[in-house]
């Protein structure tokens, strides 16, 4: 069912699935990647993947960020701590308005950085995080004054960059060069899923290791020939992981 998150600022669009009521016991909180969408075809990870734990019997709640997909706000306005105060009011609907007592939250990309922080952060909450191909190396990236292909002096930020067409916002690199992301995430100590493709080539393996050093009741899987949005041959693997880390 479709849903709105209203915030302070712009309203989110979700999709409530697996369920045919608000309120539930236990759900997974889906987040998208940078440029993305909550994914509105099955070409999409989290498209699949929520369908895939629906049929287990979990329900699923994915939403498009701010400035993303059927949301409102603009694009070139995002940044990852606007996507944190995303994260926060839907965690807020789903203890409040689903009432569900048992969480798991599950990031792709940039939207693995969103989870990780938002656990550390609600550590008391969240019972489960899995991480696919977590973008924490965006923080390296926007010292470097690189983002996908995009370049631009990381000591004089413009306004903004055009990244693959996207215009994105200044406050966005700026941000993102002092994120505390493994110092806010090392903080949760539940159980967590780590998994990334090897030829993964928009955010290095790296970043996975790195958590899996960090979080102590981590699992990290590596995906031979696996790329970054998951597709082909590999993605039925990446399906069952998450689904039996989940469901157990």
């Amino acid at each position: 069912m479709e849903t709105t998150i209203k915030r302070d600022g712009p309203n989110l669009h979700g999709l409530l699935e697996g369920t045919n009521k608000i309120e539930n016991d236990t759900i997974a909180i889906l987040m998208h990647g940078f440029k993305g969408d909550l994914g509105y075809d099955d070409s999409k990870i989290l498209y699949a993947l929520s369908h895939y734990l629906n049929d287990q019997g979990l329900p699923t709640i994915r939403f498009d960020f701010d400035g993303c997909g059927k949301s409102d706000g603009k694009f070139e306005d995002m940044t990852v701590y606007s996507e944190i105060l995303d994260g926060i009011k839907i965690l807020d609907y789903v203890r409040n308005t689903v009432k569900a007592k048992h969480i798991y939250l599950v990031g792709h990309s940039q939207g693995g950085v969103v989870a990780s922080m938002l656990a550390g952060y609600y550590r008391d909450v969240i019972e489960k995080l899995a991480l696919l191909a977590p973008a924490a190396t965006l923080k390296s990236d926007a010292l470097d004054g690189v983002c996908q292909g995009s370049t631009y002096d990381p000591t004089h930020i413009p306004e903004t960059v055009n990244v693959s067409g996207f215009e994105v916002g200044g406050a966005y690199f700026r941000t993102a060069q002092l994120l505390p992301i493994y110092q806010t995430a090392e903080h949760y100590n539940r159980e967590a899923l780590l998994i990334h493709g090897l030829a993964d080539k928009v955010v290095s393996p790296k970043a996975s290791r790195k958590f899996h050093t960090l979080l102590p009741k981590s699992e990290l899987h590596l995906i031979p020939d696996g790329g970054h949005m998951f597709n082909g041959k590999n993605r039925p693997e990446v399906l069952k992981l998450v689904s039996e880390f989940l469901i157990k």
